[in-house]
């Protein structure tokens, strides 16, 4: 069964750190594939902020660099991919996903929501 469960989001004040965390397993997808954290704000696209490789290369978004930092962990059963959110703005406000981002496919967890006040 392929699971993908994004965590860690909540409520933060501008300028301060979020860590949300995803679990990925039920699919080699995830273990071979890059991963991307992806975001929706309200009345917006949803968009890719940051990837990882399956060996450790990143890419960002231009909006989060230098401020979000991906990281990933490959075990056996599970993948487990995080975003290190520091600096948060008002318009980081969204809700984030974590998805394939090398490989198409429909596998989307239900997010998890940021909010950060000014």
């Amino acid at each position: 069964q392929v699971q993908l469960e994004e965590s860690g989001g909540g409520l933060a004040q501008a300028g301060g750190s979020l860590r949300l965390s995803c679990a990925a397993s039920g699919s080699i997808i995830f273990s071979i594939a890059a991963m991307g954290w992806y975001r929706q704000a309200p009345g917006k696209q949803r968009e890719l902020v940051a990837s990882i490789t399956r060996g450790g290369s990143t890419n960002y978004a231009d909006s989060v660099k230098g401020r979000f930092t991906i990281s990933r962990d490959n075990a056996k059963n599970t993948v487990t991919v995080y975003l290190q959110m520091n600096s948060l703005k008002p318009e980081d406000t969204a809700v984030y996903y974590c998805h394939p981002s090398s490989i198409n496919t429909d596998y989307w967890g239900q997010g998890t929501q940021v909010t950060v006040s000014s």
